[in-house]
């Protein structure tokens, strides 16, 4: 079984969700709306942490801003990238116009900036716009960060 933490898009309620059940629809507690995990999730800067702790998989965070243009480009990446690993990895992105603080805290200098957390922690990082392939090889790296016997 594996779980992430995740806020709802409509009222901001935290959720806890079963990744392995993903096909059941899953539904936010407050509102009762649907979670859509096959897209990157909008990730408040005062909920980063718990969804960092939370995660059970991979989290790959997105600090972007809507005027950056690279972080435009980078858009259809991610959202392809969340679509299609659904329930492997949990896709996030912080506005780091509203949430200037997060981006302090991880030390952003430039967007878009690609973080990749495992187990609570900072695993990879990539900075700037980069192709699919990049942010397949990042991925990558996880499994061998966690089982270096591969």
């Amino acid at each position: 079984m594996s779980n992430v933490t995740t806020n709802c898009p409509f009222c901001d309620t935290l959720n806890r969700v079963d990744l392995d059940r993903l096909d059941d629809g899953p539904r936010c507690s407050g509102c009762h709306r649907p979670l859509h995990l096959d897209r990157p999730q909008s990730i408040p800067g005062e909920a980063l942490d718990r969804i960092i702790a939370d995660a059970e998989v991979p989290l790959l965070v997105d600090f972007y801003a809507d005027w950056c243009g690279p972080c435009r480009m980078m858009a259809p990446v991610l959202d392809e990238l969340a679509r299609e690993r659904a329930g492997e990895v949990l896709v996030g992105k912080v506005d780091t116009d509203r949430h200037p603080f997060a981006a302090r805290r991880f030390e952003v200098r430039g967007i878009p900036t690609l973080i990749l957390f495992s187990g609570g922690r900072e695993v990879g990082r990539q900075v700037g716009a980069v192709p699919r392939t990049a942010l397949d090889a990042l991925l990558g790296s996880v499994g061998e960060t966690l089982n270096p016997s591969r």
